[in-house]
C-alpha cells in the first residue's frame, strides 16, 4: 500500500508517544485526566467529511460509517509509525486469513482489550461500534467515556487525534431531544483545554462563516491561535470558485492555517475505492487544477498530516515544563488528601475508639484554652469567642438596662406614699427604695441567661469544627454519635448553670446591702439633692435696696393670699383629684373612686423625695450589675465550660465505650471509600506519569 505521508516527514516518535503514555496511564486505571495534555481535536458538523480526512491520514478504512450520528464516543486515535518488519509465516497467515488487503506490519489495538492484536481493519470498525453501544446503547444517545484505539503502521506519522462526534442541529429519529446541546458541551469540554490543538473541518463548498467547526472554536480561541482549518470537498466546488482566498487567510484568518484536501465521495466509499488510490486522486487535482498547481505542495492529505504531526511536536515542546510541573502539583494534592482519608483502621475496635475519645478531648481542651496549634490571625475562635460572650456581649448587655426605663416619676411618688401607710412620712422611705431596687435586679436575670445560651451556642459550635475533621468524616455513625452524646451531655450541664445563674440574681434581689461601701447612703442622696436644689433656687433681691437677701428669707412681695393658699390646700398628691369649681360637692365628700392614681404636679418635697430614691436606686443598681458582670461568668465557666473539659471524656466513654455497637460506630462511608479508591488510582497514575516524564530532558 502507497503512503506518501510516511515519506520526508517531520516526526519526532518520542515526544508524542510520551503523550501518548500519559493518556494511556489516566485511562487505564480509569480516572479522569487531570493533567491537560497536548492533543489535536477534531470538530466538525456531520456532513463535514470528519471521518474520511481521518482515514485518509491513517490510510485504511476503519471508521462506522452509516446515517444519523455515527460517532457518539470521543474516539482517541494514536497513530505509531513503525519501520516495516519482516513477517513471520504466522503472522503472515492469520493477516491473509483474515483479509485480502491485511498487512502482518500494521494493526491495531484498544486499550480496554489489552495485548489483542486487529490486523484486520473491518474488525476495528466492529468493535468500535460494540464498544460504542456498550456505552449508549443502541439507540443514538452519546457519551462522553473515550475509546482509545492505537494503530501501529510504516505508512502513518506519529500523531494523536481525538474525533468527536458530528456537531448537529435539528435530532433525527430516536435521536434525544437535546442532542445539540449535548454535542456542543462535549465538543466545548474538549477544545476549551489550552493545550487543545482545534482541527476544525469545514465543506468547502459551502459558506466559511457558516461553518459549525469555525464557530465552535472562535468560542474559545477567538484570536485563531491554536486552530487549523481544513477543507474538504474542494474538488465539489463550482466551477471558477475555489478557495484560494481562505488559503491566504482573507477570510477568517487562522494562525496555523488552512489545508485543502479531496476525500472519497459517499459513490466511492459505497463502491469500495481504495484509499490509496483517492489519495492518487487528490494528488492528480490539486497538481492539476489551475488555482492550486503552484501551491500543490501544500495541499492534500499527506502535507495535512505532516503539518499536524508538526504542529503536535512544537506544541508538546512547549507545554512539557508545565505538564512536569502539574503533574508534581497533582501528585502532592492527591497524596495529600489521601493521607487525609488515611487507611483503614486495623485493629480492636475498642481500642481505636478509645484513641478517638481520647484524641478528641484533648483537643476540646486545647481549643478552649487557646492551645491549639492552628490559631488563626483572621477571625476568634474557641475559647476567644466565649471571652468576648463575657467581656462585651454580657458586660455591655448589663451595662445598658436602664433601672428607670420602665419606672415613672409618678410610680415612685405612689410606692413611697403606699410605703408609709395611713402617715405621711417624715423622711425617705426605705421600703421604697428597696421594692424598687428588688423589682428592677430581676430585670437583669433575662441578660444572664442569655449569657448562659451564648455560651452553649459557642460550645456547640466548637463541638461541629472538631466533628468536621477527617477522621470524622470517614466514620459518619460515629461522628453522629459524638455529637449525640455531647450535646446531650452539653444540656444536662445547662440545667444546674441556669440555676446557679439565676440563683446569683436572687441573691442580689434578696438582700439590699445598704452597708456596702461603693453604696452612697441615705444622707449622702440628701444632701446631695439638697444641694442640688439650693443651688438651683434664684437669688432674692431686696426690692428697696437692691440688696441680696439671705437664703430663707421671704420675700416681701410674696405674702400668702387667700387664692394662693387655696390653690396650696388643693395642690397636694390628691389635689387634682378633690379639685373642683363645685364647692358645694367638695363639701358633700363623695366616696373616693375604687382605683386611686398619684395625679397633680409634685410638690418641692415630693420631688426631692423622688430624687433621692432614685439616686439611691442607681448607686445601688450600679453595684449589683458590676457584681453580676464579674459573678456570672465565673459561674458559667464553673459549671459550664470547666465541667465539660474535666468531665467530657468520663461521658464519652460511659456512652459510647460500649461492645456491642463499637464495629457500627466505625463503619466507613461510602464517600470515604470511593474517594480512597479514587485518590490510590490518582497517586498511582500520576507516581506513573511522573516517572514517565522524568525520562525526557
Amino acid at each position: 500500500m502507497a503512503a506518501p505521508q510516511g515519506q520526508g516527514g517531520i516526526s519526532d516518535p518520542g515526544l508524542i508517544t510520551l503523550v501518548n503514555k500519559l493518556q494511556d496511564v489516566f485511562t487505564t486505571v480509569g480516572v479522569q485526566n487531570p493533567i491537560d495534555l497536548p492533543q489535536i481535536v477534531v470538530v466538525g458538523s456531520q456532513s463535514s467529511g470528519k471521518s474520511s480526512v481521518l482515514e485518509n491520514i491513517v490510510g485504511r478504512d476503519f471508521l462506522p460509517r452509516g446515517t444519523g450520528i455515527v460517532t457518539r464516543r470521543p474516539l482517541v486515535l494514536q497513530l505509531i509509525n513503525r519501520e516495516a518488519a519482516k513477517t513471520n509465516g504466522v503472522e503472515t497467515e492469520i493477516a491473509a486469513g483474515n483479509d485480502k488487503e491485511a498487512n502482518a506490519d500494521e494493526w491495531g489495538e484498544f486499550l480496554h482489550i489489552p495485548g489483542q492484536k486487529f490486523f484486520d481493519f473491518h474488525k476495528i470498525r466492529e468493535e468500535i461500534v460494540k464498544e460504542t453501544e456498550a456505552k449508549t446503547g443502541k439507540n443514538a444517545g452519546i457519551s462522553p467515556a473515550p475509546i482509545n484505539l492505537r494503530i501501529y503502521s510504516p505508512n502513518v506519522l506519529t500523531l494523536t487525534l481525538v474525533d468527536l462526534p458530528g456537531l448537529t442541529k435539528v435530532p433525527v429519529g430516536d435521536q434525544p431531544r437535546d442532542i445539540e446541546r449535548q454535542i456542543k458541551e462535549m465538543v466545548l469540554k474538549q477544545i476549551s483545554k489550552p493545550n487543545a490543538i482545534i482541527l476544525a473541518v469545514t465543506p468547502a463548498n459551502s459558506d466559511l462563516a457558516n461553518s459549525d467547526g469555525l464557530k465552535l472554536a472562535r468560542e474559545v480561541d477567538p484570536e485563531g491561535q491554536r486552530t487549523i482549518g481544513v477543507l474538504t470537498k474542494v474538488d465539489l466546488m463550482d466551477e471558477g470558485t475555489d478557495v484560494v482566498d481562505i488559503l491566504a487567510g482573507r477570510i477568517i484568518p487562522l494562525r496555523l492555517g488552512y489545508v485543502p484536501v479531496v476525500n472519497r465521495g459517499q459513490r466511492d466509499i459505497d463502491n469500495k475505492k481504495a484509499i490509496t488510490a483517492a489519495l492518487d486522486n487528490e494528488k492528480n487535482f490539486f497538481d492539476n487544477h489551475k488555482a492550486y498547481r503552484n501551491k500543490s505542495t501544500y495541499c492534500g492529505t499527506p502535507y495535512l498530516a505532516r503539518k499536524l504531526n508538526l504542529i503536535l511536536m512544537m506544541h508538546i515542546k512547549q507545554t512539557l515544563p508545565d505538564i512536569k510541573a502539574r503533574i508534581s502539583a497533582s501528585l502532592q494534592k492527591y497524596s495529600t488528601e489521601l493521607a487525609g482519608l488515611g487507611a483503614s483502621l486495623l485493629g480492636n475496635s475498642g481500642n481505636i475508639i478509645l484513641n478517638i475519645i481520647t484524641e478528641f478531648c484533648n483537643d476540646w481542651r486545647s481549643v478552649l484554652e487557646g492551645h491549639n496549634g492552628e490559631l488563626s490571625s483572621i477571625e476568634l475562635s474557641g475559647g476567644a469567642r466565649i471571652s468576648f460572650v463575657f467581656h462585651e456581649l454580657y458586660s455591655n448587655g448589663v451595662k445598658a438596662v436602664d433601672p428607670f426605663e420602665n419606672v415613672k416619676d409618678q410610680d415612685i411618688r405612689t410606692i413611697s406614699f403606699n410605703s408609709s401607710g395611713s402617715s405621711p412620712s417624715l423622711f425617705v422611705g426605705t421600703a421604697a427604695f428597696e421594692i424598687l431596687t428588688k423589682q428592677q435586679i430581676k430585670r437583669l436575670e433575662e441578660p444572664s441567661l442569655r449569657c448562659c445560651a451564648l455560651v452553649y451556642d459557642e460550645l456547640v459550635r466548637i463541638l461541629t469544627q472538631l466533628l468536621a475533621k477527617p477522621l470524622f468524616r470517614r466514620y459518619p455513625q460515629l461522628k453522629e454519635k459524638f455529637h449525640l452524646v455531647v450535646v446531650a451531655f452539653f444540656k444536662k450541664v445547662m440545667d444546674p448553670t441556669n440555676k446557679l445563674v439565676k440563683d446569683l440574681v436572687a441573691m442580689e434581689s434578696c438582700y439590699i446591702n445598704t452597708g456596702h461601701p461603693d453604696f452612697i447612703n441615705g444622707h449622702r442622696a440628701m444632701a446631695i439633692v439638697n444641694e442640688r436644689h439650693t443651688s438651683a433656687k434664684p437669688v432674692q433681691v431686696d426690692p428697696k435696696t437692691g440688696k441680696a437677701l439671705p437664703a430663707g428669707t421671704p420675700a416681701r412681695s410674696s405674702s400668702p393670699t387667700p387664692e394662693m393658699l387655696g390653690s396650696d390646700q388643693q395642690g397636694g398628691f390628691f389635689g387634682s383629684f378633690f379639685a373642683s369649681k363645685n364647692k358645694k360637692r367638695n363639701a358633700a365628700m363623695d366616696a373616693p373612686p375604687p382605683v386611686l392614681k398619684a395625679s397633680g404636679t409634685l410638690s418641692e418635697k415630693e420631688q426631692m423625695e423622688v430624687e433621692i430614691i432614685k439616686l439611691l436606686i442607681n448607686s445601688y443598681y450600679n453595684i449589683v450589675k458590676k457584681t453580676l458582670i464579674d459573678m456570672v461568668p465565673k459561674a458559667i465557666m464553673l459549671n459550664l465550660v470547666q465541667f465539660t473539659k474535666d468531665e467530657m471524656q468520663r461521658e464519652l466513654l460511659e456512652n459510647m465505650y460500649k461492645s456491642d455497637t463499637l464495629d457500627e460506630l466505625l463503619k466507613e462511608s461510602d464517600y470515604t471509600v470511593r474517594r480512597r479508591k479514587e485518590c490510590q488510582q490518582m497517586v498511582e497514575s500520576l507516581t506513573r506519569a511522573s516517572e514517565i516524564v522524568s525520562q525526557v530532558q
